[in-house]
């Protein structure tokens, strides 16, 4: 990989970490158009580690949020007059709703890296995930908003979230999905979607760190990458909360499902292969 490569998945990485389009989608599209080895463990480690650009965007985003988040959450586990905080309660929603990803990913992390990391689990993917989200819209009340938040909304979240450990669902799709079928609004949906990311993403590019800088992958090219998918994903995530203020996630679903055919179409004819 040289730097022009890490540029470009950098990009990719910050359009797509938060859109619900699937970032690992894309990377692993991109990663094949580039030339390189899709299920290599230092690719696979680079992928992962240049998503905390992504996350170090969240949290810059949203400083002043989870510095009260965390603040209240601390401050509540001593003090009862804090643990009806809508804050407080808000820091052990994060990490319920975290719990089922951190066990599926660790306990299938090889499944996940070697026998998921196709073309074709992408493209079906991308098409199945986007009948969810058409659904997940249709039901969709959002007559809740974040004051209304419950620890049965981080579970099923947090539960759903795990289906994102496929390539091509999207986690932002997966969660934000869930949130709608909740009866959340979509705003808060996507909120509670950017505070779960923050533990889930950040353990796995600290976990596969070393994979990423053990291989033929730079310590300069990885830098490179994290540094532009920050910078885009911050610009993603201001526009993602404009636009779903106003606009339901099925527009890009149609998106989704023509990627996914022309991936299908690419792989059946051999024009790309899948890994």
């Amino acid at each position: 990989m040289n730097y022009f490569d890490a540029i470009i998945l950098g990009i990719v990485e910050g359009l797509t970490e938060f859109l619900p389009i699937s970032s690992t989608g894309h990377l692993t599209i991109a990663e094949k158009v580039l030339g390189l080895q899709v299920d290599d463990p230092a690719v696979t480690g680079f992928t992962a580690v240049i998503q905390m650009g992504a996350i170090l965007a969240v949290i810059v985003y949203f400083a002043r949020d989870i510095a009260s988040i965390a603040r209240t959450w601390l401050l509540g586990l001593f003090r009862a007059e804090y643990r009806g905080h809508r804050d407080f309660r808000m820091g052990w929603y994060v990490i319920v709703g975290t719990i089922p990803v951190g066990i599926v990913g660790l306990l299938l992390r090889d499944f996940i890296k070697n026998d998921l990391r196709s073309l074709w689990v992408v493209a079906i993917a991308l098409i199945a995930w986007s009948g969810v989200m058409w659904a997940a819209e249709r039901a969709a009340r959002q007559d809740r908003s974040e004051k209304n938040l419950n620890l049965t909304d981080a579970v099923v979240i947090g539960l759903v979230q795990c289906f994102a450990l496929i390539p091509g669902v999207s986690r932002s799709g997966a969660t934000i999905s869930a949130g709608l079928f909740r009866g959340l609004d979509r705003v808060t949906a996507t909120r509670v979607s950017f505070f779960l990311s923050i533990p889930a993403l950040l353990a796995a590019g600290l976990f596969e760190l070393k994979d990423a800088l053990g291989g033929d992958i730079g310590v300069g090219e990885t830098l490179v990458g994290t540094v532009v998918a920050f910078v885009v994903a911050y610009a993603t995530i201001a526009w993602l909360l404009r636009f779903v203020a106003d606009h339901p996630i099925t527009w890009f679903v149609p998106y989704r499902v023509a990627l996914g055919g022309l991936l299908l179409v690419l792989l059946a004819t051999g024009v790309m292969t899948a890994t």
